[in-house]
């Protein structure tokens, strides 16, 4: 699978469970480590990890299999290392803490409006 189709596979699993302020960052230029990292915002530690149990389904089911998962069972902030493409699903209030947005000086790749949006 191409690191594009995992993102697009990605991005509308974590959409379709009402992910909130989905951001796509392409870092292929700046890291070797991936290609895009995905972040995204759920309402709850419950919806978290929903968000997380759904993207690990359809890309197992795509086929692929993810090299780690982590956070899962708080559900404060799950990564979903699918290699190409890093998730980092988290809670507002987490998000916020941390603001790895900040991290990369670099504008989403997808500025696509959700229905969590």
């Amino acid at each position: 699978m191409h690191s594009e189709d995992l993102l697009e596979l990605a991005q509308t699993s974590l959409e379709d469970l009402k992910a909130r302020d989905v951001r796509v960052f392409d870092v292929r230029d700046m890291t070797s480590v991936t290609d895009y990292f995905l972040l995204a915002s759920g309402t709850s530690d419950r919806h978290v990890r929903s968000l997380s149990d759904k993207l690990i389904q359809n890309v197992k089911q795509a086929g692929y299999t993810p090299l780690g998962v982590e956070g899962q069972e708080a559900g404060e902030w799950v990564l979903i290392d699918l290699n190409d493409v890093v998730v980092h699903v988290m809670q507002p209030r987490t998000r916020e803490f941390y603001k790895l947005e900040d991290l990369w000086t670099m504008r989403p790749v997808v500025e696509r409006e959700s229905a969590g949006n």
